[in-house]
């Protein structure tokens, strides 16, 4: 008897996927020595603004307290906050050799604590307090910078969140302590039944990035206002581009980028690491050197 012909759609569907299976996997330790490093030069480029345009770092209430602002903030909102950044679910490469290398945990983004096959054969509780810690850490770092804001508004008679920029940046904090209560409450806590970690999980990993990437907005949005109020009375205008402002529109262009490699590690299906209780995961556990 002649056999069925496939379905088109299947056909192709299925021939898609051996393609992409058949792809090289972009390489992990490059990348994360990258975004580290980027991560490292928004924050130098932001204290470096700071320091020798906008007269350096004070706690008097005068400008040079506002400075701590903007580094506090992209401290972190962004570098940190996307350091602890992570998702858990996803598909797995194949079983790694048994002297595969990767960077000390240590000196990797937290972002990609989760991303480290090396770690998915271990217990998960140590990344996430790890995780949790970084993020907490991040938190304090923002709370801070929004102390220097308001004391320097309170201290100069400026009013509070009127603009676009404060608003946004304010809404950002508020869901980042929400974010952080509800996923020490679902996942660091023992007593966390099981189907409530399952049903909020997708909500955790959808907020986290939707957090991250308003913090880039924000910070972004900060810039360019700071920008406009600066460059105006005895200085070169802003539309002129003078050193200030190309030094930090390229600033804002960087944290941009920062802002969306971390989104994009996270949704690469071959860095996240798989569920406990897949087969995947058994496979690595099961897998020489694992």
């Amino acid at each position: 008897a002649p056999h069925p012909e496939p379905e088109p759609g299947s056909s192709l569907a299925h021939r898609c996927r051996r393609r992409s299976s058949a792809m090289p996997d972009a390489p992990f330790p490059p990348f994360c020595a990258f975004l580290a490093a980027l991560g490292m030069l928004c924050l130098a480029m932001v204290g470096t603004w700071c320091q020798r345009w906008r007269g350096g770092f004070s706690l008097d209430g005068s400008s040079r307290t506002f400075n701590w602002h903007p580094v506090l903030m992209v401290a972190g909102l962004v570098v940190l906050y996307g350091a602890g950044e992570h998702g858990r679910r996803g598909a797995l490469p194949p079983p790694l050799p048994p002297h595969s290398s990767f960077p000390s945990p240590k000196s990797l983004t937290a972002a990609l604590v989760y991303r480290i096959p090396g770690t998915w054969s271990g217990p998960k509780l140590p990344w996430k307090v790890l995780h949790g810690s970084l993020a907490l850490a991040a938190f304090v770092l923002t709370v801070l910078g929004l102390a220097a804001v308001f004391r320097f508004h309170n201290s100069q008679g400026t009013p509070n969140m009127y603009s676009l920029h404060s608003w946004m940046g304010l809404a950002t904090v508020l869901l980042f302590s929400c974010q952080w209560a509800a996923g020490f409450g679902a996942f660091l806590l023992p007593w966390a039944p099981a189907w409530l970690r399952a049903l909020y999980k997708p909500i955790h990993v959808f907020f986290g990035s939707t957090i991250l990437m308003l913090s880039v907005a924000s910070c972004v949005s900060g810039i360019n206002e700071k920008l406009f109020f600066s460059l105006k009375n005895g200085t070169t205008a802003y539309k002129f581009l003078p050193a200030e402002a190309v030094f930090a529109n390229t600033l804002g262009l960087l944290i941009l980028i920062f802002g969306v490699l971390v989104v994009a590690a996270l949704a690469r299906p071959s860095w996240k690491r798989p569920d406990s209780d897949s087969p995947d995961s058994r496979q690595v556990r099961h897998a020489p050197g694992g």
